[in-house]
């Protein structure tokens, strides 16, 4: 059975399992009832980031235009552009054995796409959550539901995989942002 996390909890991914080597990590929300006249877009995003927090170059953000990691380490399995159906809305890959030895963490981020154009935030968002999944034997290890605490954010960070040391944990953020990816693509260092 997987662990639920609460907010700012953190939970060893590897330490107790030295074989986890590949992860699927799955992101899911549903649309409350909304009469905006446009689609809701949301976009799951990987944040490679070096000792500092911040990315090494732009190619470490992976995301609906940058699918696959030049490591291979991280893949975006495609960009779901309306969240319909069960189960999760977007997929990344992630191989631990071919994270780079620069590379500290991974964020995992949700952001609506052209949400300011389409007066659209996550307070009309529920239902978000995150998994972590041993891809190798399908078994779900950790899942955080965000729950409702978000209102004018466009942008979340949802959860982060870090090394501590020499094993990978997993932290449950879910921190709000306004100005969507462009904002948080800035904050990480990301060339927007």
């Amino acid at each position: 059975m997987a662990i639920s996390l609460q907010k700012g909890q953190k939970v060893d991914l590897t330490k107790g399992n030295p074989s986890l080597k590949k992860l699927l990590i799955g992101l899911g929300w549903d649309v409350n009832k909304y009469d905006g006249g446009h689609d809701f877009d949301l976009d799951a995003a990987a944040f490679l980031l070096g000792p500092n927090g911040k990315v090494l170059g732009d190619d470490d953000f992976v995301f609906y235009n940058n699918l696959r990691h030049k490591s291979g380490a991280v893949e975006h399995m495609g960009d779901n552009l309306t969240g319909a159906g069960e189960g999760d809305d977007e997929e990344i890959k992630v191989d631990l054995s071919k994270v780079p030895a620069d590379i500290d963490k991974i964020d995992f981020t949700v952001t609506i796409y052209d949400a300011e154009a389409r007066r659209q935030t996550f307070g009309q968002v529920s239902n978000a959550y995150i998994r972590v999944v041993d891809e190798d034997s399908g078994k779900e290890l950790i899942r955080y539901d965000l729950g409702e605490d978000f209102s004018v954010e466009t942008a979340v960070v949802v959860g982060e995989i870090y090394r501590n040391r020499g094993e990978w944990k997993f932290n449950a953020i879910g921190a709000g942002w306004s100005g969507g990816l462009a904002a948080l693509g800035r904050n990480y260092g990301v060339n927007v």
